[in-house]
């Protein structure tokens, strides 16, 4: 018998590796995992940090389509899983009917909903010059991404995890409705689709827990689940800090509560 797929989709600044631990607890409770990177990504994030030729010049819709053509792949449509814009992408994949259910953890905003304050203080970098991609210092990271982290996790995560991000996705995401372009909306009214969950964590700066509500009330007009969880004293960096098993066992427990099976 088929295992329910479950398809991973990680966020800017981050690398697939981000999701081993969620991978290694879903397989645990029996899904199948997939954690899949996006174009370009190199198998470990000191790779990418290293390669000037990492990601190019990807932007949303090309990331999209990316994952798209991943969902589409299964005989059994997946869950997805997304962080940051991979959120976005989650829920501009189950607005359009790809996937069985979606998780959309501190998402990148859809549609109209905007981010709070100038694009640069949001997504911040250290520019490379004028090159395709943005790196983010070790400093930055604590201080805007793992800002609830003491120093040496928030080290430990940067090592292993962090890397540069496209400077055209970032360009996009902060950017108004019409900059970031028809896959930066997702389709809130679908009564038809899948189970949505949105996740924040009410001490991110990157995308605050504002955003998520925004998001979450936008989805107010559709009769189709969609459920907010909030998590008091954690940071964009949720899915990778020591308490990613808190989030990762709630969303376990909302898929059950959704009838979502591991076959």
């Amino acid at each position: 018998m088929n295992r329910t797929p479950v398809v991973f989709i990680h966020g800017e600044w981050l690398h697939a590796l981000s999701w081993e631990s969620w991978a290694g607890r879903f397989t645990g409770r029996g899904f199948r995992t997939l954690t899949p990177g996006w174009p370009g990504e190199a198998p470990d994030a000191g790779e990418m940090r290293r390669s000037p030729a990492s990601f190019g010049d990807l932007g949303l819709a090309a990331l999209t389509e990316h994952y798209a053509g991943i969902v589409r792949s299964f005989d059994t449509a997946p869950v997805l899983v997304g962080h940051a814009v991979g959120g976005l992408v989650a829920q501009h994949l189950i607005g359009v009917d790809l996937g069985r259910a979606a998780v959309a953890i501190a998402p990148a905003p859809v549609n109209d909903i905007p981010l709070p304050g100038h694009r640069s203080a949001l997504w911040p970098g250290d520019s490379d010059g004028a090159g395709p991609r943005v790196s983010l210092r070790p400093e930055r990271f604590r201080a805007l991404f793992a800002n609830t982290l003491d120093a040496a996790e928030a080290e430990r995560l940067f090592d292993r995890y962090v890397v540069p991000a496209p400077r055209q996705l970032l360009a996009e995401l902060g950017g108004t409705r019409t900059e970031r372009g028809p896959y930066a909306a997702a389709d809130t009214g679908n009564t038809g689709r899948g189970p949505l969950l949105l996740i924040s964590g009410q001490e991110d700066l990157l995308v605050p827990d504002s955003v998520t509500r925004a998001a979450y009330k936008a989805y107010g007009d559709s009769t189709a689940v969609t459920d907010l969880k909030q998590f008091a004293d954690r940071a964009h960096s949720l899915v990778v800090d020591n308490g990613w098993r808190y989030v990762a066992d709630h969303v376990l427990g909302w898929l059950d509560d959704q009838g979502v099976r591991t076959h």
